[in-house]
C-alpha cells in the first residue's frame, strides 16, 4: 500500500501533463475543420482542460481528498455537456426525463461546487472530515446520472456516428464506473477503498489515449482500429473486468466475514481453466466467441479489406493447400474463397452439364466427397440466373422460401448445405456454389446477401476468363489445323494439275516407251507426295526443322526436274558437291513451290532456270524465269501474305508457306523482279559443310 501511496502523486503528474498537452493540441485546431469532423469540439477540448485541472488537485491535495472532489465536480459538469451537445441536437432532443436528469445533475455540481468552494474556504482543511462524505455522495449521484446519459446517447446515436466520439464516451463510462465502484465499496464497508483511491490517477491515464484519438480525427491524421487490434483490446477489456470482478469478489467476503480465499481461488481457476480449454478445444465455441464479438462490438459483420485481399488472393494463385500440395485448381479455388469468405467449412462447386443443368465438379472440404448423381435442373438454374436470387436452405426447409425456386429435393434433405450462390457473369450463371453449414449457424442478413453477390460476381470473372483461355486454345489448335489444310489443299491442286497434264499427254503419247517410263515415275513420285501431305496433316507432324541433316543439293534438284519434266524442261545446274544444312523434303518443298510459280507465270516456251552455288558461307539457290514479272509495290505488300494470288484458281499460299519453311530451316528468300522482264527468287540457306544454324531469319525483296 505504501508503494501505490508514492506512485501516486507521479502517476497524478502524468496525467497533469497529457491532458495539458491535449488541451492545448484541441485548441490549437482550426476551428472551421474542427466544427466539420465533430458535434462539439470547443466542448471536448474544455472537457480536457477541467480534466487537466482535476488532475492538479489530484497532485495538491491527494487522490480521495474533499478538495480533489470539488475540482471533480468541475470536469463532471464538462463532461455532461460534451454528452449533451454531442449525442443530441434541436433536430433530434432528448427525451424529457433525460432532460430532467441532466438538470438535476448539472444543479448538483453547481451545488457541490459551490458548497464545497465556500466551506474550504471558510474551515481550511477542518472541512475535509464533513464534506468528504458529503461530497462522496455527491460524486455517486453524478456517476450513476453520466452512465444513464451515456447509455442513452450512445443507443440514441445515429449509424454515422464517428469512432473516436465513441471512444470518448467510452472513456468517460469507464471513469464513472471506476468512482462508482470506490463509493460503493466505501459505503458498503464502511471504509475507505484505499487501493482503488490510490489508482484513480492511472485510471484518468487510460482515459487519455480516446482524447488523443479525438484529437488525431480532427487534425484528419486518422488512426483507426483493425479487427486483430481491436479484438485484442476487447480481450485486455475482459481481463481487466475479471480484475475487478475479483476485487469485487474480494471485498464482498471481507463485507460478509469468514475466510472465502480459498474457495474463490478454486473458484477462479475452475472457471479460468474451464473457458479456456473450452475456447482452445472447441471449434464451435470460437465461432460463436467470433459471430458474437462481430454482431455486438463492431458496425459491420466483415471485415471489408482484409476479406476482400484474402479472397482475391486465393482466386488469383495457386497457393499450398490443406496437406501441403499445391492448389491449383481454379474450380477449387472458388470454392474454397466463397466458403471462406462466410466462415463455412466445406463448399461444392457445380457447372454446367453437357446432358443438361448442373452438376458437382469439384468440392472443398465437403465430408465424404458428394454424390455424382446430384444434380440441378435447367428449370432451377434458369429461376436462379433470372432472379440473382441467394438462396437460404434453412429457409426453404422451414417452408417459408422467399421465392419458388424448385430446390431439389436432394439437395433440402442434405443439412450440410447451407446456402446456394449463384456465380453470375453478365446475367448469365456459369457456376452454383453450395456452402457447408458453419459450426455456429446463423441466418443471413443483407450483409451477407451483398457480400456473397459480389464475390461471386467476381469469382464468375475469373471463370469466365479461364473458359476464355480455353476456348481461345481449341480455336488457336482449329486455327493450326486450318492453316495446315490449306498448305495441304494448296499441294494438292498442285499435284492435280500435274496429274490432269499427264493425263492428256497419255492420250497422245501412250504408245510410246519413254513417255510411259516417265510416266510411271511421275506417278510414283505424285503418290510419295500425297502420302507426305497426309502425314503433314497429322497434328503430330514435326517441324521442317526437327530432322535437319547435311543434305546434297544437286539430286534434290534432280528430282525436282523429273516431276516437273511433263509441264515444262528445267535448265539445272549445281555446283559439285554442294551440301546445305537442313532437311531434304523441306528444301524440296521450297523449290518446287519456286519453280511451280515460274513455270506458271512464263510462256511455254520459255526456259525456266535453277542454279545452285555456294556464296558468303551460305548455299544460294535461284530460280529464274522470264515470265511477267512483279512490280515493287506486289512484292513489297502483298507477295507472301496468305490468300492473296494474282492466279484465279490460286490459293495465294505458296510463297507464303515457302517463306515459312525457309525461316524455320534458318534460311531467307530474295526477290528481284520487274514487270515484262521475268522474276529471280533467291533460297538461301546454311551451308551443311559449315554446320551453320543461323536463327536470323531474313526476307529481302528487290525490285529492278
Amino acid at each position: 500500500m505504501s508503494a501505490l501511496t508514492g506512485l501516486s502523486p507521479i502517476l497524478s503528474g502524468l496525467a497533469l501533463a497529457g491532458f495539458t498537452g491535449v488541451t492545448l493540441w484541441l485548441l490549437m485546431r482550426p476551428r472551421a475543420r474542427m466544427a466539420a469532423l465533430m458535434p462539439a469540439p470547443r466542448l471536448l477540448a474544455a472537457t480536457a482542460a477541467a480534466t487537466a485541472l482535476w488532475c492538479a488537485g489530484l497532485t495538491i491535495y491527494g487522490p480521495g481528498s474533499s478538495q480533489s472532489l470539488v475540482v471533480q465536480t468541475v470536469r463532471d459538469l464538462a463532461m455532461l455537456l460534451w454528452l449533451g451537445a454531442t449525442f443530441w441536437s434541436p433536430r433530434a432532443p432528448m427525451s424529457p426525463p433525460l432532460r430532467l436528469i441532466v438538470r438535476m445533475l448539472a444543479t448538483i455540481c453547481v451545488l457541490t461546487l459551490l458548497l464545497g468552494a465556500a466551506a474550504h474556504l471558510r474551515a481550511g482543511a477542518a472541512a475535509e472530515a464533513w464534506m468528504t462524505p458529503t461530497l462522496g455522495f455527491a460524486a455517486a449521484v453524478v456517476a450513476i446520472g453520466g452512465l444513464l446519459m451515456i447509455d442513452g446517447g450512445v443507443r440514441h446515436a445515429s449509424a454515422g456516428q464517428r469512432m473516436p466520439v465513441m471512444a470518448v464516451a467510452g472513456g468517460f463510462a469507464m471513469l464513472w464506473a471506476y468512482e462508482l465502484n470506490v463509493q460503493l465499496i466505501g459505503a458498503l464497508t464502511g471504509e475507505k477503498a484505499s487501493t482503488l483511491i490510490a489508482l484513480l490517477p492511472a485510471i484518468v491515464l487510460l482515459t487519455l489515449p480516446v482524447y488523443v484519438v479525438a484529437a488525431m480525427d480532427v487534425g484528419r491524421e486518422k488512426m483507426r482500429l483493425s479487427r486483430t487490434a481491436a479484438t485484442r483490446t476487447l480481450i485486455l477489456l475482459g481481463a481487466a473486468a475479471y480484475l475487478i470482478v475479483i476485487a469485487l469478489t474480494g471485498a464482498v467476503a471481507r463485507v460478509v466475514g469468514g475466510d472465502y480465499a480459498e474457495l474463490a481461488q478454486a473458484i477462479s481457476l475452475l472457471v479460468a481453466l474451464g473457458a479456456g480449454g473450452l475456447m482452445l478445444a472447441s471449434a464451435r465455441s470460437r465461432a460463436w466467441l467470433s459471430v458474437m464479438i462481430s454482431k455486438h462490438f463492431f458496425e459491420h459483420r466483415y471485415d471489408y479489406r482484409a476479406e476482400w485481399m484474402r479472397f482475391t488472393a486465393t482466386l488469383g494463385q495457386g497457393d499450398k493447400g490443406d496437406g501441403g500440395e499445391d492448389d491449383r485448381n481454379l474450380h477449387r479455388r472458388v470454392a474454397k474463397a466463397l466458403a471462406e469468405l462466410t466462415g463455412s467449412p466445406g463448399a461444392l462447386l457445380m457447372l454446367p452439364a453437357a446432358s443438361g443443368g448442373f452438376r458437382i465438379t469439384e468440392h472443398w472440404h465437403w465430408p465424404d466427397g458428394a454424390s455424382d448423381d446430384a444434380i440441378l435442373s435447367l428449370r432451377s438454374a434458369f429461376m436462379l440466373q433470372e432472379t440473382q436470387h441467394i438462396v437460404d436452405l434453412d429457409a426453404e426447409r422451414r417452408g417459408h422460401p422467399g421465392e419458388d425456386m424448385a430446390i431439389p429435393e436432394w439437395l433440402i434433405a442434405d443439412m450440410r448445405a447451407w446456402v446456394v450462390v449463384p456465380v453470375l457473369h453478365f446475367q448469365r450463371m456459369i457456376a452454383i456454389v453450395i456452402l457447408h453449414r458453419p459450426a455456429v449457424s446463423r441466418a443471413l442478413d443483407w450483409e451477407d446477401l451483398d457480400v456473397l453477390r459480389i464475390a461471386g460476381q467476381q469469382a464468375a470473372s475469373y471463370l469466365a476468363e479461364s473458359q476464355s483461355q480455353q476456348a481461345l486454345s481449341e480455336a488457336r489448335r482449329f486455327d493450326e489445323f486450318n492453316r495446315r489444310f490449306a498448305f495441304i489443299m494448296h499441294d494438292i491442286k498442285n499435284l492435280a494439275s500435274q496429274i490432269g497434264l499427264l493425263a492428256r499427254n497419255a492420250e497422245r503419247h501412250a504408245d510410246k516407251a519413254d513417255f510411259r517410263a516417265d510416266m510411271v515415275e511421275t506417278l510414283k513420285i505424285s503418290a510419295g507426295r500425297l502420302s507426305d501431305l497426309l502425314v503433314r496433316l497429322s497434328p503430330r507432324e514435326r517441324g521442317p526443322a526437327a530432322e535437319a541433316g547435311r543434305i546434297l543439293v544437286e539430286p534434290v534438284l534432280n528430282e525436282i526436274a523429273a516431276e516437273m519434266r511433263p509441264r515444262r524442261a528445267l535448265f539445272v545446274g549445281c555446283q559439285a558437291g554442294l551440301s546445305a544444312w537442313g532437311d531434304a523434303g523441306a528444301i524440296r518443298q521450297i523449290v518446287q513451290h519456286l519453280v511451280s510459280n515460274a513455270i506458271d507465270s512464263s510462256a511455254p516456251e520459255t526456259p525456266v532456270q535453277v542454279v545452285a552455288v555456294a556464296e558468303q558461307g551460305r548455299v544460294r539457290i535461284d530460280v529464274i524465269d522470264q515470265g511477267g514479272g512483279m512490280t515493287r509495290d506486289f512484292i513489297r505488300d502483298e507477295l507472301f501474305k496468305p490468300f492473296v494470288s494474282t492466279k484465279e484458281s490460286g490459293f495465294g499460299l505458296g510463297a507464303y508457306e515457302a517463306l515459312q519453311i525457309a525461316q524455320a530451316l534458318g534460311g531467307a528468300i530474295e526477290v528481284a523482279s520487274e514487270p515484262g522482264k521475268g522474276s529471280s527468287f533467291t533460297l538461301w540457306l546454311p551451308l551443311g559443310d559449315a554446320r551453320s544454324d543461323s536463327g536470323g531469319a531474313r526476307v529481302v525483296k528487290v525490285g529492278q
